[in-house]
């Protein structure tokens, strides 16, 4: 919960980037990304005052002094899982078919069940979707789970793993398992953030020079306007 924390914190207070990502043990660039909404999914706030574990005035001591580390006033309880289907929030579940859609054409080798588990969903939906007669199938867009934000990309790389083991090999033929990567989310999520910016930072370049070429342009045909004028006069 600490991501759903950190995006109510950043659309309901003036707490600085570095006191949020310290107070929910996150890194600053993903605070960073969440204000700039270049965060893979959109989180839902989760309002840590109403929970118990901030006050009005520990975050106003906060507001008040940058430097400020914010004190946790109770620990956050944890919510064990329970058997059955994953919980997926309600704005996400409109998504699951297109998650589905991804893990069926590009790891065909992962089981209906282990598909299931990862998304939260049931074995008729999985079916409908992989023959083509789900009721909305002409919409149904293949898109990675782990950009939805149906699953973390450790879910995902572990379910290809386990899925590779029991591939059957035939006589002769060697089986490649698929290659996990192992970077969690939090690397990918910084190193995406470092090449946008560098993106950003490139292409801020190349129009201050394409501004500086046309202002030295227009400068030169004013000169030679001017040379031409005085010429004629």
């Amino acid at each position: 919960m600490p991501h759903a924390t950190a995006s109510w914190l950043v659309d309901n207070t003036s707490l600085s980037f570095s006191q949020i990502a310290e107070f929910c043990g996150l890194h600053i660039l993903e605070v960073q990304a969440m204000a700039d909404d270049l965060a893979s999914s959109k989180y839902t706030g989760r309002d840590p005052v109403h929970s118990g574990e901030l006050t009005h005035e520990e975050i106003e001591r906060g507001q008040a002094d940058s430097d400020y580390s914010l004190k946790m006033q109770k620990a956050p309880v944890d919510v064990s899982r329970t058997k059955g289907p994953r919980y997926t929030p309600v704005s996400k579940r409109q998504d699951k078919p297109d998650g589905i859609a991804w893990i069926i054409r590009s790891h065909p080798e992962i089981s209906d069940a282990q598909i299931g588990k990862l998304i939260g969903t049931t074995r008729n939906t999985i079916n409908a979707i992989r023959d083509r007669s789900h009721w909305n199938i002409a919409n149904i867009q293949p898109k990675d789970p782990v950009t939805l934000g149906l699953c973390s990309q450790r879910e995902l790389d572990a379910a290809v793993a386990k899925a590779a083991k029991n591939i059957p090999v035939t006589e002769g033929e060697e089986v490649e398992a698929p290659v996990v990567d192992q970077r969690d989310d939090k690397e990918k999520l910084i190193e995406e953030l470092r090449r946008e910016r560098a993106e950003a930072a490139k292409a801020a370049s190349e129009a201050a020079q394409e501004a500086e070429a046309e202002a030295w342009l227009e400068a030169k045909r004013a000169a030679e306007a001017d040379e031409s004028a005085s010429s004629q006069g």
